[in-house]
């Protein structure tokens, strides 16, 4: 059993394959943590708790004969209010105005494979996949049930974690706080990790030693945000991709949130997450339950490869749903890049026949096709055929785009509403705002309240309309601003403090309906880019444009740092036209296609201004994807390099998970004059194999490929890329197995 609970000791023991987490309850019913690390076997740990003693100025919390004083105990689920004044996981607001909370076990449940959380993505398991542990905690004085809920994963290195909270009272409790996860550790010695940026340079890798007091990322965008990403990792500090201890915490979760990690006075570190207590309050009314997002732990003791694989491994399966999530995902041409909002039907249909021939899957129509949607300035909301436009309307460009062989898919922004559109005129109290304040635009929009359900009601009805309409088989479903002056007239007074949280439960609720609606659609996510790439929208979408920058050479440090959390088959990526419409930047259509194919491949240019040599080039590319996308959608994916350190290079390498076959790519960022030789070592193969370049014929021991390594041949200018795919062969005598 990966959950046993041993009761003389009053301690439960979580193991996954290779790590363990205990939990022990004290004489005083607190829920003390104990250990979390690699594997163990010892049952009894109750050594790994420090006597108590008096720590001067701090209350105990029994008498003077034995002291307990909080601020030194290891705690699962720490109350604010009492006498831990570390940061809380769990903070109220009571009838009498008053916040102080305590938490004391009264009893647990150990039941094969996982909850949902309503209304709310999760990860999933079935009986035999996992295992759950419930510890259920009151507070005499509120009444207030709080259960804490792990999931131990039977194949993977993951746990995760989540709260649910029941007032049993006859009275209101007011929650100003409800984090997901406090996790104690017993040392300071780590480094922080975290992925942060602004747009077009989304999740570039920081890391920093933790120091007395505390270090937090968050977001109070209403969004996950293009600033910082809902993940944070402790580090030892000399960890890197292959060696030393991480923790890796993600929050699946698409709204405003809060991840912290705080060096108290005796030199250990607690790491806290959940939604952002800023601006979030919630009536917890009596009978009612609140219930957290989901928090996910992983324990690598092999570096950050190992922590970002078991991340991808999580959430390829047990995370995302959609149909696609284990098949090839069409290759596709979008027209933003190419046409803007400067289109009409005949140039969609030509770029579309360019695509048929091409050997492309799917056309799909971006911003434009609506209201009287000429620029940004207006129509979000009147999702209605821009007729003049598209004369016809699009069952007419679909059955025609269908004819040439291609799928068809639509953009769509539905949370948003531009003031100059009908419904904003009929409905203008349904956008997100304070009464008497001035309601700010950005990209001449504004947001419309997702908490109501009017709204939402609305919205179902005209994509439902517009996809019942004709055969659209995808959506990219953007988000181009975040939430300020966050008010709503529907409301009342005592829950405005709930909107930011009710606002992303009402996105959710939308997709999950349309998803029902039509429950075999691809679902891309976008949120001007990637200002939305958390595990909370995976679980609507397979896939989540990772951003508005397309420029290959800006994109090795975004992929590179979305890879820490999320697996390749999540990134979509595409081939845009050079100069790059960013950056202004010219490479080649080979190397722009060779980061692409780290992703899920498509193309965002005029397909129409390409000579006939790059249209070449484009079905050989289409070709290579191919063949090579189940290796890059399924294996396991290694950073060979860091663009964010190496000023001249960077590599990755994907291997199949039963070693068979391997795929490396390398991209020279800046040449060199009279260079070294760069030799590099790959990784994750099985040493006693032999692999077969499917370029030369040439054949290599694993254990020559990851020790040796191989030899970069001589490159010509900047950017310029380089690939070898390998695959086993039969075993054989040493002797004959060619090397050079």
């Amino acid at each position: 059993m990966p959950i046993l609970y041993y009761e003389q000791q009053k301690i439960f023991k979580l193991d996954t394959p290779h790590t363990t987490y205990a939990i022990q309850v004290t004489k005083y019913d607190f829920i003390s943590h104990l250990y979390y690390g690699k594997t163990i076997q010892d049952l009894d740990l109750s050594y790994l708790n420090e006597p108590f003693c008096w720590d001067l100025g701090n209350a105990p919390v029994e008498n003077r004969e034995m002291p307990v004083s909080l601020d030194r105990l290891p705690l699962e689920y720490p109350c604010s209010g009492i006498s831990d004044f570390r940061e809380p996981a769990l903070q109220i607001l009571d009838d009498n105005g008053q916040c102080v909370c305590d938490i004391r076990y009264t009893g647990h449940r150990i039941y094969p494979g996982k909850p949902g959380i309503t209304g709310m993505p999760a990860t999933f398991a079935g009986t035999a996949d996992a295992t759950t542990l419930e510890i259920d905690g009151i507070d005499p004085v509120l009444n207030l049930k709080v259960t804490l809920i792990y999931t131990v994963f039977e194949k993977l290195d993951a746990i995760t974690r989540s709260v649910r909270m029941t007032n049993q009272s006859e009275k209101n409790i007011r929650l100003q706080r409800a984090l997901s996860l406090c996790l104690d550790l017993p040392h300071e010695k780590m480094d922080m990790i975290h992925l942060s940026g602004t747009w077009s340079r989304e999740r570039a890798v920081q890391r920093h030693p933790l120091h007395s007091g505390k270090q937090a990322v968050d977001s109070l965008r209403g969004a996950s945000s293009h600033q910082q990403n809902p993940f944070i990792a402790l580090a030892a500090p000399h960890a890197d991709e292959d060696q030393g201890e991480v923790y890796g915490c993600s929050f699946v979760y698409s709204g405003s949130f809060y991840a912290e990690a705080e060096v108290d006075q005796f030199r250990k570190t607690r790491l806290v997450m959940g939604i952002h207590p800023h601006d979030f309050s919630w009536l917890l009314a009596p009978a009612q339950t609140f219930e957290t997002p989901e928090a996910v732990l992983v324990y690598s003791d092999a570096g950050l490869g190992k922590m970002s694989r078991t991340f991808h491994d999580l959430y390829r399966g047990h995370l995302i749903r959609s149909p696609y999530k284990d098949i090839k995902r069409p290759v596709l041409v979008n027209n933003w890049e190419a046409t803007y909002f400067q289109f009409d039907t005949e140039k969609i249909l030509s770029i579309a026949r360019d695509a048929a021939e091409l050997g492309m899957d799917m056309f799909v129509l971006d911003d434009g096709w609506f209201g009287h949607r000429d620029s940004d300035n207006s129509s979000l909301g009147d999702w209605f055929v821009y007729e003049q436009k598209l004369p016809g309307g699009l069952k007419h460009l679909v059955d025609t785009i269908n004819q040439m062989g291609l799928k068809f898919g639509l953009w769509f922004e539905p949370e948003m509403i531009s003031p100059d559109s009908d419904l904003y005129r009929a409905h203008p109290d349904w956008c997100i705002h304070v009464q008497n304040r001035t309601r700010s635009l950005s990209r001449t929009q504004l947001v419309l309240d997702m908490s109501r359900p009017d709204v939402r009601a609305y919205l179902f009805e005209r994509i439902s309309a517009i996809l019942s309409s004709a055969n659209i088989e995808y959506v990219k479903w953007d988000m181009n601003r975040t939430i300020c002056e966050p008010g709503s007239a529907y409301l009342p007074a005592e829950r405005q403090g709930e909107l930011k949280h009710r606002y992303i439960l009402g996105v959710y609720a939308l997709m999950e309906q349309v998803l029902q609606a039509f429950p075999k659609l691809l679902l891309e996510n976008c949120a001007g880019g990637g200002g939305r790439f958390d595990p909370g929208m995976l679980y609507y979408s397979p896939q989540i444009w990772t951003s508005d920058n397309t420029d290959a050479i800006d994109r090795l440090r975004i992929q590179h740092g979305t890879s820490y959390v999320y697996p390749v088959s999540a990134i979509s990526a595409h081939v845009s036209a050079c100069p790059n419409h960013q950056t202004a930047r010219t490479v080649s259509l080979k190397t722009r296609a060779q980061v692409a194919l780290c992703g899920t491949f498509g193309y965002e240019l005029d397909l129409n201004q390409l000579s006939q040599e790059e249209k070449e080039e484009i079905k050989e590319q289409i070709r290579e994807y191919h063949q090579y996308n189940d290796l890059i959608r399924s294996s396991d994916y290694y950073r060979l390099g860091d663009p964010f350190h190496e000023e001249h290079w960077d590599a990755w390498q994907f291997v199949s998970k039963d070693q068979s076959e391997t795929l490396f790519q390398y991209i020279q960022v800046r040449a060199e004059t009279n260079a070294p030789v760069r030799r590099i070592r790959l990784k994750g193969l099985n040493p006693a194999l032999r692999y077969t370049d499917s370029a030369t014929g040439k054949t290599y021991y694993g254990s020559t490929l990851m020790h040796a390594g191989i030899v970069i041949p001589g490159l010509w200018g900047d950017y310029a890329p380089y690939r070898l795919h390998l695959q086993s062969v039969p075993p054989t005598d040493p002797a004959s197995c060619q090397t050079k």
